[in-house]
């Protein structure tokens, strides 16, 4: 019988769809002193010893075997040294992978690998850089019951310590002339930390523009066109050169696998070209990408569990500063979902029609729209005085009080009954615009208004001014004025929480006359 099951076992593996993953493990080193680690992995400083490269170890380990996936790109793995020891501990625990393969990059502190279930044909490595601090991308061609299968992990430059886009466009680069010179219809998936959002090209921040606002993912891989991602339809008519970004596939408040000061991104990806949709070898399994959530990736408070290093010392606890992602593959032929073209399609709207949905299905465009109030990283726009305004929560950075532009809206909800945009990419900027028409002095009260130039008497969380009694509430408890204060509002947010008021979020936007 045990004979039987030794066949079996590979037939069984073949005959359903695999996952393919990827991670960034978070700096997984080891404990012997190379001379290219960072300064916190130097062996025998900052608490990193054999007792905590086990921990790491461990930890790394369960994750890779709860995500279970047949094919694994990582980044952050210092050699082949703890690579083999990573191999070691999956198999001691249940989580074999019989192949595996990682770039030998000299000098450099981290390289990226692959790991496999699957048997691996070829292996080979693309230079981008004969600098060590620049990464080389690992080509590794896996055989997928007689289809091979070649898988290109990439690890690119990080937007930090001067990382403008064209060191990633460098990678992309070196990428696509490999690809350009492969066999027409070989079947090839990029992954890997590319250290960009899908929306690369709308949202690339102008410190690191030095490209004139070309992007490696939608200049060079051509994951988008224009404003618009590359859709499904257009992998199925099999077009050369394209990439198709499997992010899109999630709802939009979805879209993240690493967060960095409470600012969500999509800096782990899984792109395909159009072979991977044309019913012949190895085809995606349609709406398969997901973000690998395990409960114990995430803290109480609801933040990625990272590995803690802290105070100058590793503590011992935490995973990465990374979630996987994965997708699953087939030999059977892809299944089109035309509905997909619908959702991300791109339409012009109104700010009046916010008002009639819940959630967002595809982005939508306000032209011609004008920022007429903003406080921090909030502000209020309007298309025109006499039409309504909406509220930008925690997005308004870079917006600029009295300016006209075209936004693409990514994301809305409704906080309390407040209607809210709570992700907005600037399209265009249109110049300045005068906001004098814009106010309103208790005409319209309605919520997402501006209240220029009112007066009234505060007691008790509430304004009393011209017969009228409404709620009034101070961001910062500490401008809260007294009992009996007569005010003076200049500026204030018709806003809304379960019923209408007035919100304060500067001391300059009000003035005490009398107390």
């Amino acid at each position: 019988m045990k004979s039987i099951w030794i066949v079996l076992f590979p037939l069984l593996l073949f005959a359903k769809p695999f996952k393919v993953a990827t991670y960034n493990v978070e700096n997984l080193f080891d404990a012997t002193y190379q001379g290219s680690e960072y300064k916190e992995y130097i062996p025998g400083r900052h608490n990193w010893n054999k007792r905590m490269v086990e921990i790491k170890l461990n930890h790394t380990a369960e994750v890779i075997c709860d995500l279970d996936a047949d094919i694994l790109g990582l980044q952050e793995v210092e050699n082949s040294t703890i690579f083999e020891a990573l191999q070691k501990r999956l198999k001691h625990v249940g989580c074999r992978y019989r192949y595996g393969a990682i770039t030998h990059k000299r000098g450099a502190p981290i390289q990226v690998a692959l790991l496999s279930r699957f048997p691996i044909a070829h292996q080979r490595e693309l230079e981008v850089s004969s600098s060590p601090l620049v990464r080389n991308i690992l080509e590794a061609e896996v055989n997928i019951k007689g289809n091979l299968l070649t898988l290109f992990v990439n690890h690119w430059k990080s937007k930090g310590r001067k990382g403008v886009e064209s060191k990633r466009i460098r990678y992309a680069k070196i990428l696509q002339r490999r690809i350009n010179v492969l066999p027409r219809y070989k079947e090839y998936i990029i992954l890997g930390d590319l250290n960009s959002d899908y929306n690369a090209h709308l949202t690339l921040n102008q410190k690191l523009n030095d490209t004139k606002g070309k992007t490696a993912l939608t200049d060079i891989l051509h994951t988008a066109i224009g404003h618009t991602l590359v859709q499904e339809n257009q992998m199925l008519e099999g077009a050369k050169g394209i990439h198709y970004d499997t992010w899109q596939e999630l709802p939009f408040e979805q879209r993240w696998s690493h967060k960095f000061y409470g600012n969500k991104s999509s800096l782990d990806h899984i792109l395909l070209p159009s072979n991977m949709f044309d019913g012949k070898g190895v085809d995606y399994v349609n709406d398969s990408f997901k973000v690998f959530k395990a409960p114990y990736l995430f803290t109480k408070r609801g933040y990625i569990n990272s590995w803690k290093y802290k105070h100058g010392k590793h503590m011992a606890k935490g995973y990465s500063d990374h979630l996987p992602v994965f997708a699953f593959f087939d030999t059977k032929p892809y299944k089109a979902d035309r509905s997909k073209e619908i959702s991300n399609r791109v339409v012009t709207q109104p700010i009046e029609y916010f008002y009639r949905l819940e959630h967002l299905t595809y982005p939508v465009q306000l032209e011609n729209t004008t920022v007429v109030f903003k406080r921090g990283n909030h502000a209020l726009v309007k298309q025109t005085p006499q039409d309504r305004g909406i509220f930008l929560f925690g997005c308004a950075k870079g917006l600029e009080e009295g300016k006209k532009y075209d936004l693409l809206v990514q994301s809305i909800h409704s906080y309390k009954g407040l209607k809210e945009v709570t992700d907005v990419v600037v399209l265009k900027a249109k110049g300045r615009v005068s906001l004098s028409a814009f106010y309103q002095a208790l005409k319209i009260m309605r919520q997402n208004e501006v209240l220029r130039d009112i007066t009234g008497m505060y007691r008790n969380r509430n304004l009393y001014m011209h017969g009228m009694k409404i709620p009034i509430h101070f961001k910062n408890k500490r401008f809260t004025p007294s009992n009996g204060s007569k005010l003076k509002i200049h500026y204030a947010h018709l806003g809304y929480y379960k019923k209408l008021q007035l919100v304060i979020y500067s001391k300059k936007d009000f003035d005490i006359l009398e107390r």
